[in-house]
């Protein structure tokens, strides 16, 4: 497996192009099954899981072609010729349950393997469920795979979602844009993923309305036609390369960043002690004066802090002045990055789903293991701050969700390499 070797070596300076959405592009993928007619997405990043979608989708008679140096996605399923999802596919990435209620609402049926992905938590498919079953399918676990059928197509209906799942609000609306009649969905997901999906949706013909915020309306079509849609700015990675100069020092202008899609974490970020300045390219970001400030932070789904930035804050907040407390209430099992920066030399004390965080003056490059996606990048993150050399192992957790990863670093001056290994 690779190995990232990150050196502390000061401040850094220059600009982070930001990627398109992976979450984004993963969900707006598997909207090609709603069609016969072509659909493009541009601003697609390069990461492995687009590339275990392209599987999954192709595995089901999609043709899917990566064009522009992977940046544009070519896609068409006028002529499906399956609707199973199999295990050794979908068991690679959370996102694969996305084909689900493309493939009921343009097939009539579906079977769908339990999903992977990170072990940061159950997740279950219970939500989604509920959702589709809402709409009329008819849906029955066997053998670890998901069979879904209806009875003369879907039909619209009034759904309250139990949790704000972003998965199972991005599955529904899917659903029932060819759902006979209205379907409102309460308590939806308002991340920024979900108005990008509606976004696309509505190009392809849909009627949708509500999106971003708690109540969406999906009047049904009979059909949705082909449209060119460019990916959103993946408000994940933006987070990310924002706390690199906040944590090494410097001043880093992340291009193609929004504040709207990061204002919670932005606001953070402020109250830490990180100046963040809208540019005509994107967002400025730099230390104000001195050392970060201790901060509390509580994980939250959209508008709140993203529990997908709550690895890279901690490693921030390895080295603030004073105490802070971060509490995750989106997945259990996500502080597995704490083990790994106390090798560092950081001050962490995990009690469930809260991590109390004493800053201290300098971490220590180590050896440390990436333990899921967000992890990884925040023990390149602490490594920026730390004297000495910091191994990350199993990196390829990175590959799929940043995309060229040590370029973009080595790009503002950071001392970073990675090293090929065998086996």
């Amino acid at each position: 497996m690779d190995t990232i070797l990150v050196t502390g070596n000061g401040p850094l300076h220059g600009q982070i192009p930001i990627a398109g959405a992976k979450n984004a592009c993963l969900t707006l993928m598997p909207a090609t099954l709603l069609s016969e007619d072509p659909l493009t997405l541009t601003n697609a990043p390069r990461l492995s899981d687009i590339k275990t979608m392209t599987t999954l989708l192709q595995s089901l008679g999609a043709e899917v072609s990566a064009l522009q140096d992977g940046q544009v996605l070519a896609m068409s399923s006028h002529d499906l010729t399956s609707h199973r999802a199999d295990y050794d596919i979908v068991r690679k990435m959370r996102a694969s349950n996305l084909v689900l209620g493309p493939l009921l609402a343009r097939l009539g049926e579906a079977v769908v393997s339990l999903p992977g992905g990170c072990a940061i938590g159950a997740r279950p498919m219970d939500l989604h469920i509920e959702a589709l079953e809402a709409l009329g399918a008819e849906i029955d676990l066997r053998d670890g795979y998901l069979h879904a059928t209806t009875k003369g197509g879907l039909n619209g209906a009034v759904h309250e979602m139990r949790f704000a799942s972003v998965g199972a609000t991005e599955n529904m609306v899917m659903a029932a844009t060819l759902a006979k009649g209205t379907t409102v969905i309460k308590n939806a997901a308002r991340e920024p993923e979900i108005v990008d999906l509606v976004t696309c949706l509505r190009k392809m013909g849909a009627q949708i309305a509500g999106e971003g915020t708690s109540t969406i309306e999906i009047q049904g079509v009979d059909r949705l036609h082909g449209a060119t849609h460019q990916v959103v700015t993946d408000r994940i990675e933006l987070g990310t390369y924002m706390i690199a100069p906040a944590i090494a020092g410097g001043e880093v202008e992340c291009l193609g960043g929004r504040i709207d899609l990061v204002s919670a974490f932005a606001e953070k970020l402020d109250e830490a002690g990180v100046s963040v300045e809208e540019t005509a390219g994107g967002l400025k970001v730099a230390r104000k004066n001195g050392r970060i400030r201790a901060v509390n932070v509580r994980t939250e789904v959209f508008p709140g802090f993203p529990t997908d930035l709550q690895a890279q804050m901690m490693a921030l907040m390895c080295t603030a002045e004073g105490v802070s407390v971060l509490d995750e209430t989106i997945f259990e099992n996500r502080f597995m990055h704490a083990p790994e920066l106390v090798r560092m030399g950081a001050q962490i004390d995990v009690h469930g789903g809260t991590a109390t965080v004493t800053g201290v003056d300098r971490l220590k490059g180590a050896p440390v293991m990436a333990t899921d996606l967000r992890a990884s990048v925040s023990l390149i993150l602490a490594g920026l701050a730390a004297e000495g050399e910091t191994r990350v192992n199993r990196v390829y957790h990175l590959d799929r969700g940043y995309e060229q990863v040590v370029r973009k670093f080595e790009g503002v001056g950071a001392n970073i390499e990675r090293i090929k290994e065998d086996g």
